[in-house]
């Protein structure tokens, strides 16, 4: 994977965008794209004790993977900060407010986002989220409640907030929510297995993996009759009428909208199939018409350099790779 896209995902440096997706920049963080990049990994694990709580401060530019209470302090203006979550693929995020002490008035915010912006673009996108783009935000100044819960619809969320002046802040307590159904997933891991499934909704599901890897489709149940060795089509439109299909998707950034689709499948299969994506980014991404129960379960791993170079030798497009 690029540098440049490591640090874009996760250590969110380079853009963050506000409620009418203007562009905001991290100006004077000086940090080293290895230190970045090592921020998710560093978290302490919470302990087994039911009665311990982790806790640290906030910094302006943070990435938090754990459970815990996080306290951010101003130590002087600080205009352009964003805190990202991110869960395992079965859990949602909850995020409370408290000990909230910021000036609206001066043009203070905290404001909480269900999902992800990086570089302009948003995960999930607005087809695959549940929630219209204006619900999707929980603005503190808006509501003005000295407490306040809010609960993502994903494993990941996000905060961005502003703060004037020093010694002002706040205080957020981070919980983990089992989820029966997870739906619109980014992977913390470089390589594993998941199972998608969908029970009679009309909605779509992404799982997002931030390497260019080789994913293999071990099962697809579409609900419906359909053939065991029914090909892959790569990059043919004509499942979208199905109503319910499973896509393969690359690209470099974070919005499924705005990916090329490498590879789709229309119909029932006990697999395996196979694809190799050189993207920074592959996401599987299953539609479901809410007529069925959909299900499709899948292995991925990272592409070594050989493998890598090898796909490079053979594309036929400028930002990806694909096999």
């Amino acid at each position: 994977m690029s540098v440049n896209f490591r640090v874009q995902l996760y250590c969110l440096l380079l853009m963050l965008s506000a409620l009418k997706g203007e562009g905001r920049y991290l100006q004077e963080n000086e940090v080293t794209a290895e230190g970045l990049f090592s921020l998710l990994n560093s978290e302490v694990k919470r302990e087994s004790s039911t009665d311990f709580i982790y806790r640290r401060p906030l910094r302006c530019l943070d990435m938090l993977s754990v459970e815990g209470q996080f306290i951010f302090s101003a130590d002087r203006p600080q205009l352009n900060c964003a805190a990202y979550f991110i869960a395992e693929p079965g859990e949602v995020i909850s995020v409370e407010f408290s000990a909230v002490d910021i000036d609206c008035r001066r043009g203070d915010f905290l404001k909480v986002f269900d999902g992800w912006f990086l570089k302009g673009e948003k995960f999930p996108s607005n087809e695959d989220h549940p929630l219209p783009l204006p619900e999707r935000y929980v603005d503190y100044c808006d509501t003005g409640m000295p407490r306040r819960v809010v609960r993502s619809s994903q494993n990941v969320a996000m905060i961005f907030f502003r703060v004037h002046s020093p010694e002002s802040g706040f205080t957020i307590t981070v919980r983990k929510l089992i989820n029966p159904f997870p739906c619109n997933i980014i992977s913390q891991t470089r390589e594993g297995s998941f199972t998608m499934v969908i029970p009679h909704q009309r909605t779509n599901c992404s799982f997002s993996i931030i390497y260019p890897v080789e994913i293999q489709i071990e099962e697809l149940s579409l609900g419906r009759l359909g053939s065991n060795d029914a090909p892959v089509k790569r990059s043919v439109p004509g499942c979208g009428g199905t109503g319910d299909f499973v896509e393969l998707l690359g690209g470099n950034g974070v919005d499924t909208a705005k990916m090329f689709p490498v590879a789709d499948i229309c119909y029932s299969l006990k697999g395996p199939a196979q694809l190799k994506v050189g993207c920074d980014n592959a996401v599987m991404r299953l539609v479901s018409s809410g007529k069925f129960i959909n299900r499709v379960t899948f292995q991925y791993r990272p592409l070594d350099h050989h493998e890598l170079q090898k796909l490079k030798g053979n594309d036929v497009e400028d930002f990806c790779f694909i096999e």
